[in-house]
């Protein structure tokens, strides 16, 4: 058996890079999958904040999804954006009326970045130091911590598991 060339290597690494980046945006493997921890609630569910936690579900997913539709405009553009002057642009006002919409944005914007995961100009940079990949990184590491929010909110809300099931065997 001859040792692979750096080319070789370099293209599995990208291919492995590709196969898990879908799965760490959408979980389901090494924790609940997206789709099942948003899967059951309704607006004044998921627009309920439970006592002594800052957040509801409503408010976690509204927050991602503005990260997340930042992190692919700049993808998408080709540019570096410039960062909000302050945590709390991220965090948009939302509401029970507000839940459809919200929920509908982020299935919108996991859609679109499936068709980043195996683009072979990962290691460029796009956002002043920044490369596709990392920002690709960033977008589901960012999402699956705000999902264990998401996890807690619900089973402070006596909301979990939800219809479909989680990890709670």
């Amino acid at each position: 058996m001859t040792d692979a060339t750096p080319d070789d290597r370099a293209a599995r690494a990208q291919l492995a890079f590709a196969r898990l980046l879908p799965k760490l945006f959408r979980g389901g493997q090494a924790f609940v999958g997206v789709e099942a921890s948003l899967s059951g609630l309704g607006g004044e569910q998921a627009a309920t904040r439970p006592a002594g936690l800052p957040h509801s579900v409503a408010d976690l997913v509204a927050h991602v999804n503005w990260w997340n539709r930042w992190m692919l405009d700049i993808i998408e553009m080709g540019e570096a954006q410039p960062y909000p002057k302050q945590a709390a642009d991220t965090w948009p006002e939302v509401g029970a009326d507000d839940w459809g919409r919200v929920r509908n944005e982020f299935y919108e914007l996991l859609a679109r970045v499936d068709a980043h995961a195996a683009r072979p100009d990962l290691a460029n940079p796009v956002n002043h130091e920044e490369t596709i990949g990392e920002l690709l990184a960033d977008f589901a590491l960012h999402t699956a911590h705000h999902f264990g929010q998401i996890v807690t909110v619900r089973q402070a809300l006596g909301a979990w598991p939800p219809p479909g099931g989680g990890d709670t065997w």
